[in-house]
């Protein structure tokens, strides 16, 4: 299957099964900010659909908002544990042993910013994943992540969803 029809797939089945659209919503932003899983996941383009769909269907926003950023704080929270289990070693497991880049972009964005780092990190495509893991191998004080995580998986998760939930009505009102 394609982006488009995987997108269109989940948006579709969303649409008729309203009420598994939190849960829906929950793993994508979980998976897209999980490391090793973000690298692979379509997330972010089916989680914008989602938000037009919102805007489109009159399915509740703060439900699937409230379920896009518990998804992104444990995503970014696990990827942060990982990173403190495995140390330096997090690069020679797949997938990001076959982007070898990935650690190192992390750790010079991680040692140049610190938390504001890991609070841009996340909208940085595939540095996502990565920089909650160089985070935990430089042994960032957790709580000190977490303000930085769930901050930032707050407005991730407005700018991902808000665009087309309430874009589409603000549109629909002068159209």
């Amino acid at each position: 299957m394609s982006l488009d029809e995987i997108t269109q797939a989940t948006i579709a089945f969303i649409r008729v099964h309203e009420a598994w659209g939190a849960p829906i919503v929950l793993a994508l932003a979980f998976g897209e900010s999980l490391a090793f899983i973000s690298l692979l996941l379509p997330a972010t383009v089916i989680l914008f659909g989602v938000g037009w769909l919102i805007g489109g269907s009159g399915i509740a926003f703060w439900p699937l908002w409230c379920a896009a950023v518990v998804g992104a704080v444990l995503g970014d929270w696990l990827s942060f544990w990982i990173g403190g289990r495995l140390k330096s070693n997090v690069g020679n497991h797949w997938p990001l042993s076959r982007h070898p880049d990935l650690i190192p972009r992390g750790h010079r964005l991680f040692e140049r910013w610190g938390v504001v780092g890991v609070f841009f990190g996340r909208f940085l495509g595939p540095l996502r994943a990565s920089v909650p893991l160089v985070a935990g191998i430089c042994e960032m004080p957790a709580s000190t992540f977490q303000i930085a995580n769930i901050a930032s998986a707050i407005v991730w998760a407005t700018g991902i969803l808000a665009p087309g939930a309430f874009g589409l009505k603000w549109l629909q009102q002068w159209v």
